[in-house]
């Protein structure tokens, strides 16, 4: 006896599939966009919120207990100590932004979402499996992703259309 096939997974519209679809790339990469706004947005007020504190002081000159130490170490493969400035870690900290990989975003963005140091996105990345928090807006799951292809007429669909309207013109 054959076995049953299991049904195919779908979120925001977006079909599951292993490996990844151009679809589901196209929409973690979205997602991932409104990440690195957001942290980018909470990194600079963030910074902001140092007040006398300026970008030559030394780093260890921030209590570790503070958000910008832990969202430095969501992005950041590693801490940093004596001898670097504010501005060097702002440096490595835009330029780790810059190249972090969805996966990672994904993971991190996660923790930092349940901690309450970042929003919640519009949508979640898909295909990447477990992630400690639902880090989209609620009800978000029955939203259909822009990047959904089948939300996007065909070409065929709109020559049709626009043929009609042309041939009602009076």
């Amino acid at each position: 006896m054959a076995k049953a096939k299991k049904p195919a997974e779908v979120k925001y519209g977006i079909e599951i599939t292993k490996p990844h679809s151009q679809e589901m790339y196209d929409h973690n990469d979205m997602v991932a966009e409104e990440m690195k706004t957001n942290i980018l947005n909470k990194w600079e007020a963030l910074l902001n919120d140092l007040g006398h504190i300026g970008m030559e002081d030394d780093w260890t000159a921030i209590c570790s207990s503070f958000d910008i130490v832990k969202l430095q170490k969501l992005v950041c493969f590693s801490g940093y100590g004596d001898g670097y400035t504010i501005g060097d870690v702002d440096t490595e900290f835009r330029n780790e932004l810059d190249m972090m990989q969805n996966y990672s975003i994904h993971e991190e963005y996660s923790y930092g979402c349940f901690s309450g140091l970042l929003p919640r996105t519009k949508f979640m990345m898909i295909g990447h499996g477990w992630s400690k928090h639902d880090y989209h807006m609620k009800g978000a799951e029955s939203n259909t992703s822009p990047a959904c292809y089948e939300s996007i007429p065909c070409s065929k669909e709109l020559d049709m259309e626009m043929a009609n309207e042309s041939e009602n013109i009076q």
